[in-house]
């Protein structure tokens, strides 16, 4: 698709209703994703949320998937050393049903990568702003605004498409970084707050609903857009979502940042 020019739709589900309307809905990629921790579970952060959470996720989505590419989340510690990373992709592959595993990190995280990429696990890799570092970062901002900052996100990310890469996901940077490291990377390139120029886009699913417990508190953040206003149904929503990302028209100049 990327070779094609053809954008990549991409977007969160977590069941088997949701997964079953996705998939006819059009999206290309459904990610299993840790952020079931606030959306489902309600929590005020990623980090609570375990391998067994991932999994049983996971297996109440992908058997009703007919088209849609899986990937699943490597949650917090679940990737800390090369072999806890291997058996923990070992039971979102076998047990789950996943196709693809996705962690955060930089170039630190690079032997981790090569190491399931060698035994051959597909690998996203996830930088910009990293949700499980949160405790770390203490809130969330936009990443690579400063020169030296976006210097090393392009750094980081040749050196982890390098080590095996086969996918990549930008969250809350400027959309020149976005743009920038597209155009650098070999492999596809999935944004989330990261400009109109990537490979492709991805949300979480409540939030293009309106229905996440954040939307509910007024705390929408900038990239999201609500798809389900003015829909008769949420099929129709989701179907807007898909139309939007493959036309270019998501995310619109409001939905960006700036450097």
């Amino acid at each position: 698709m990327r070779g094609a020019g053809e954008r990549i739709a991409a977007l969160t589900c977590y069941d088997a209703s949701f997964a079953i309307i996705e998939d006819r809905a059009g999206v290309d990629v459904i990610l299993v994703g840790d952020s079931l921790g606030m959306v489902m579970q309600g929590r005020a952060t990623t980090t609570a949320v375990t391998v067994d959470h991932i999994v049983y996720h996971c297996q109440c989505v992908a058997p009703h998937l007919k088209r849609a590419f899986l990937v699943a989340d490597l949650p917090f510690l679940s990737y800390a050393t090369p072999e806890r990373a291997l058996a923990s992709s070992q039971r979102l592959m076998q047990e789950a049903g996943a196709q693809m595993v996705k962690l955060e990190g930089n170039r630190d995280q690079a032997e981790i990568v090569e190491y399931l990429a060698t035994r051959g696990i597909p690998v996203c890799a996830h930088l910009g702003l990293r949700p499980q570092l949160i405790h770390k970062m203490g809130r969330f901002r936009v990443q690579g605004r400063d020169a030296a900052a976006a210097a090393e996100m392009r750094r980081d990310a040749k050196t982890l498409q390098d080590a095996g890469a086969d996918l990549m996901v930008l969250e809350c940077i400027p959309s020149s970084l976005g743009r920038d490291i597209t155009a650098e990377l070999d492999i596809p390139v999935i944004g989330i707050g990261a400009g109109p120029d990537t490979s492709g886009q991805i949300l979480v699913l409540q939030d293009i609903l309106n229905i996440s417990p954040q939307a509910s508190a007024g705390h929408t953040a900038r990239f999201v857009r609500n798809f389900m206003s003015g829909a008769p149904d949420i099929q129709t929503a989701l179907e807007r979502y898909v139309a939007a990302v493959k036309a270019g028209t998501y995310p619109a100049p409001e939905q960006c940042f700036g450097g």
